[in-house]
Formats: structure tokens, C-alpha cells, sequence
């Protein structure tokens, strides 16, 4: 199946392409066009050229298309979600929750639409100000270029392309390259809506060609990425001036309090490490537990997560399948083996299945300074430390180059509040897991792990200019 990319509401034919496998079979699903400089730069003037339509959209009618957009999307659900399967290697359950997530996100969209404006400012506050009245405003900045991950490739595109309409911004997309069929499946859906021709494109190909050109592009007037951190610095280095909203990566930790410990909290943290593989930004890879609870909870994780099965993405019992690449699949083993090495001990799993498929696992007694332990696994892989002191577990947390989101489970008012007050993340959540994330929510971390936030109020002030108008009388 030979696929073409989206630009001024046109399908183009690419000069060459690239196989696109399935990560769980290997097989290829589709040839995706791979974007020249030149590409890039038709889809970006398309973009520019429509900036001027999308300006004078009323609100209503920005939520107007927004509304058609998400009666297509509940349409073809089914299809969405298989097509999320296939091509991330993401269990079909999983897949469909997202689709859930991502109809939600675009009518979050379709709601801030109608509630984007600015606020009166009182001048006679100041000397001078006598006489004088001032509001402000908030207008589109232009054109926005969104560069998006694999593990949700249609939600985290929804929490670009969402706001980007709903502000009235024009949107160069650039999907993963191993999940570019539900970015064009968005595509044909956004084609029959009346949004302005251009104001909506999909280029596809090699970041170090498309996203270097969108980074850099003096036409574009904002970045908005999910990726590595590695690649997040490189960016925002390079963006100068442009506005620039990096999601990055994480080593999400759970502290578990000495505290009643029930199956649904033990359930809750299982889901929140292995969810689609572990690969999630936010998903749980370090659980402190305190000592006096730490055998029972050893046990408990240990029988639930090893109830988790693993299989192809397509069948609707399983909870674990192919990893995106088979690089990934090296990489995570051979960090587990060198922790083994290094002293620590596997609790479950520390196998590949097979060369796409990495068992559900969790490791113990690991040296903090291990990789399982300090970098992002962004895979199927828990590691379990003890503590005595809660404040010891906070530091232990805080180590992280990475402060996204984080998760406590605690009966202990004081300790919830000390949580809160000095984790070093963007996110806490209480008796829960950092998995956690609704989609109105403010998103985003610190450190190595983001600049600026997502959810779709907040993505909105990030896409919009702040204009100030005063009076005389």
C-alpha cells in the first residue's frame, strides 16, 4: 500500500519511499513518501499562506470543524484503533482507549475554542493611569509545527493539532516515522471538514531532513515536540525566537507508604508500569516501598504482574506485545543483564521473548547508578528499592535528571503534603500512579524532562500571542 502525504489540502505523490513494518510481525504495512527539503518547505508555504484564513475564523466556527473532526473520529473508531495496533505494536484495548482519549482531547479543544480571551487591566492602579483603559488579547501566532512520538500517535497529535486549530494557528505535522498511517488517516478526516485549505498538512520522512527544516524555517512561528530529551535540547537550541513546548522523556518513580497495601493499589501501579509495554513517558519504572511493607508488596506486584499477557497487539487478551523496534528490544536486555551483573536480582521475567518482545520484568537490589535505574527504559521493565525514612524517599526521587510526573501512596496527611511540596516534578499525584493523565490536565515536567506544558488550555497560551490595547478617554 503506497501511501502520499497531505499538503494544501491536496494528496502528493514523494520521490521515494520507505517500508513500513509492523513491529510485531515485521511485515510491511505501507511505503511512506520520505520528504525532501524541498517538501517541507511547499507544506510550510501552505501553511503560511493560510494563516491569513485561519486568523479571521470566528471561534464558533474553529469549533464548528473541530466538532465535524471528532463525529469522524467516533465513526471510524474501530479503524483508528487497529490502525494504532498495527503500526506502534500497541494492544488493541490499549489502542482503543487512546482513540477514547483522543476524542475527548479534541472536544477539550473544541470547548477552549469559545474561551480563549484576555482581561481587563486596571491603568489608574499606577500614577498616569488616570483616564485610561486597557484589555488584552490573545491572538494566533502563526504557524505551528508539530513534531510527534510513536506510543500515542494519535492522541499526542490531538494535543498539538487540538489547540493549534481551537487558537487559529495553522499546523505542519511531522508523525513518527513508524506511525505515520494515523496521522493520514487524521488527515483524510480533517480534508472533508471546512477547515481552510493549508491550514492542516502531513509530511513524512527522516527527522533529520523534515525536522530540522521545521525547526529551523524562519516561516515558522512555533514548535511543539514529544520525544528524547536528547533531540528536545538540540531543538531548542536551534529554535531561537520561536515558541517552543518540549515533552520529554522520564524515569517515573512511585513511593508506596507504609500503608495498607490492597490489590487495587497493587492493580493500579501494575497498569501504570506496563501499559502499552511501558512505553510511556510517564510510566512507572522506580517503586520505593517502605520496608516494613516491602516483602508483601514484592509479592503481590510479582503475582499481578506476572497475570499479564503477552502477545500480538491484534488480540483482545493481550496486555504486552512487540516493542516499536527490535534495537529497543537489545537495548532494554542489555541493560537488565548488565544490572544482573552489576548485583541486582530478577524478581520476574529479564528475558527477550523473542527479538520484538520484552517479558514483563521487575529487578531488585539495583545500584542507583545502573541505567535501569537513572535513564529511561520506555519498556516493560520495573525496578523495586526499599526505604526507611520518607523524606530519604523524596531525595531518592529527586536524583532523577528527569521531573515529569511522579506518584504516592499514603494514608499520611503530612507525608502527602511533603510530597507535594518537594517532589521535583511538574505532576504529583496522590494515591496514584505518574501514569495518571486526563487530557484538560496541565502536562509537562522539569529538568531534562520538558519546557512549557501541554493540556489544552495551557497549549493554547503557549500557541497564542498576548496583545495589550489601551484607551484614552
Amino acid at each position: 500500500m503506497i501511501k502520499k502525504w497531505y499538503i494544501n489540502g491536496e494528496w502528493r505523490e514523494g520521490t521515494e519511499y520507505a517500508s513500513l513494518r509492523a513491529p510485531y510481525t515485521g511485515q510491511v504495512i505501507a511505503e511512506i513518501p520520505q520528504a525532501t527539503k524541498t517538501d517541507v518547505e511547499e507544506a510550510i508555504q501552505a501553511a503560511k499562506r493560510a494563516t491569513g484564513a485561519m486568523k479571521e475564523l470566528p471561534a464558533h466556527k474553529r469549533a464548528t470543524i473541530l466538532g465535524e473532526l471528532i463525529a469522524q473520529l467516533k465513526e471510524r473508531h474501530e479503524e483508528l484503533a487497529r490502525t494504532i495496533a498495527l503500526e506502534a505494536g500497541k494492544p488493541l484495548q490499549a489502542a482503543r482507549g487512546e482513540v477514547d482519549r483522543t476524542i475527548a482531547t479534541y472536544q477539550f479543544a473544541q470547548e477552549e475554542a469559545k474561551r480563549i480571551h484576555g482581561e481587563t487591566i486596571p491603568l489608574d492602579a499606577a500614577i498616569g493611569g488616570e483616564g485610561r483603559v486597557a484589555y488584552t488579547t490573545r491572538q494566533p501566532i502563526g504557524v505551528v509545527a508539530a513534531i510527534t512520538p510513536f506510543n500515542f500517535p494519535a492522541n499526542l497529535v490531538a494535543h498539538k493539532v487540538g489547540p493549534a486549530i481551537a487558537a487559529g494557528n495553522t499546523i505542519v505535522l511531522k508523525p513518527a516515522s513508524q506511525t505515520p498511517l494515523s496521522a493520514l488517516l487524521l488527515a483524510e478526516m480533517l480534508d472533508t471538514t471546512e477547515l481552510p485549505k493549508g491550514a492542516f498538512n502531513v509530511i513524512t520522512g527522516k527527522g533529520s531532513v523534515v525536522g530540522e527544516e521545521l525547526v529551523k524555517h524562519p516561516d515558522v512561528a512555533g514548535i511543539t515536540f514529544t520525544g528524547s530529551p536528547e533531540v528536545g535540547i538540540d531543538l531548542k537550541q536551534k529554535a531561537g525566537l520561536k515558541r517552543v513546548t518540549l515533552e520529554l522523556g522520564a524515569n517515573s518513580a512511585v513511593i508506596v507508604d507504609n500503608t495498607n497495601i490492597t490489590k487495587e493499589m497493587v492493580q493500579r501501579i501494575v497498569w501504570g508500569s506496563y501499559v502499552n509495554n511501558g512505553q510511556v513517558c510517564v510510566s512507572v519504572q522506580r517503586i520505593y516501598v517502605h520496608n516494613d511493607i516491602y516483602d508483601i508488596f514484592k509479592k503481590m506486584f510479582t503475582e499481578e504482574a506476572r497475570k499479564l499477557v503477552v502477545g500480538d497487539a491484534l488480540d483482545e487478551k493481550t496486555d504486552i506485545s512487540a516493542l516499536i523496534s527490535t534495537s529497543d528490544v537489545k537495548r532494554i536486555d542489555r541493560w537488565v543483564q548488565t544490572a544482573v551483573s552489576g548485583g541486582a536480582n530478577i524478581v520476574l521475567g529479564g528475558n527477550m521473548r523473542n527479538e520484538r518482545i520484552y517479558e514483563p520484568t521487575i529487578l531488585e537490589n539495583v545500584n542507583v547508578e545502573m541505567e535501569v535505574s537513572w535513564q529511561e527504559i520506555f519498556g516493560p521493565v520495573v525496578v523495586l528499592h526499599r526505604f526507611h525514612d520518607f523524606k530519604d524517599a523524596i531525595s531518592h526521587v529527586n536524583t532523577s535528571k528527569y521531573g515529569l510526573q511522579a506518584g504516592v501512596f499514603t494514608n499520611n496527611l503530612t507525608h502527602a503534603m511533603e510530597a507535594a511540596k518537594h517532589l521535583e516534578v511538574g505532576g504529583v499525584m496522590i494515591n496514584d500512579v505518574p501514569t495518571f493523565r486526563l487530557d484538560h490536565m496541565p502536562y509537562g515536567g522539569i529538568k531534562e524532562s520538558g519546557f512549557g506544558r501541554e493540556g489544552i488550555k495551557y497549549a493554547i497560551e503557549e500557541m497564542t500571542e498576548l496583545k495589550l490595547i489601551t484607551f484614552k478617554w
